[in-house]
């Protein structure tokens, strides 16, 4: 019997932070590979080879270079009218000022987000539906900022969550990455 997975929950094979943020990841490479479209089977595979470090996560600069061709406008609503740059991961939870963490948002998106994290607050629904360079830049930036001790204690000591999943590591919760 094949059981239904929740909408955008991961698997039960992903069990710890850093998978899900290679899982989310190869999710984005099925959106390019599948014209938008995610297929669990390619995802699977793909999860796998990054897991198992015979993939990586595509470099910096080949991200901006693409990144250059994308309108100037908010990466979350669209918006072309009071942009400004927003921290993809909050610098009150780590973040860098790194052209890697940076992107362009409205003022109301920016204020409306605080320093959540993207995921969180575009909810589960809605965080397959970001723009694939973005939702990259905000995965490896994760990924960045889990797999140095050094950043995790260094936002853990100004009170804030480094990376978390829905206050929980158990993979049966309701999860999305990096939640305080």
């Amino acid at each position: 019997m094949t059981r239904k997975r929740r909408c955008g929950m991961p698997p039960a094979y992903v069990r710890s932070i850093e998978e899900e943020i290679l899982y989310e990841y190869a999710k984005l490479i099925s959106r390019s590979t599948f014209a938008g479209k995610i297929n669990y089977a390619f995802v699977s595979n793909r999860f796998k080879a990054l897991l198992n470090g015979e993939a990586t996560m595509s470099g910096t600069i080949r991200e901006w270079q693409k990144e250059q061709d994308l309108l100037k406008e908010c990466v979350f609503c669209g918006a072309t009218d009071n942009l400004q740059t927003d921290h993809l991961v909050p610098r009150s939870r780590g973040g860098s000022d790194s052209a890697d963490n940076l992107v362009l948002t409205c003022a109301g998106c920016n204020a409306s987000r605080r320093d959540q994290g993207v995921f969180q607050w575009l909810g589960l629904k809605e965080k397959d539906k970001l723009h694939r360079l973005v939702a990259g830049k905000y995965l490896k930036q994760l990924h960045e900022l889990h797999s140095s001790p050094t950043l995790c204690e260094s936002a853990k000591k100004r009170s804030r969550s480094c990376v978390q999943v829905a206050g929980t590591r158990s993979p049966a919760k309701n999860r999305i990455l990096y939640r305080s």
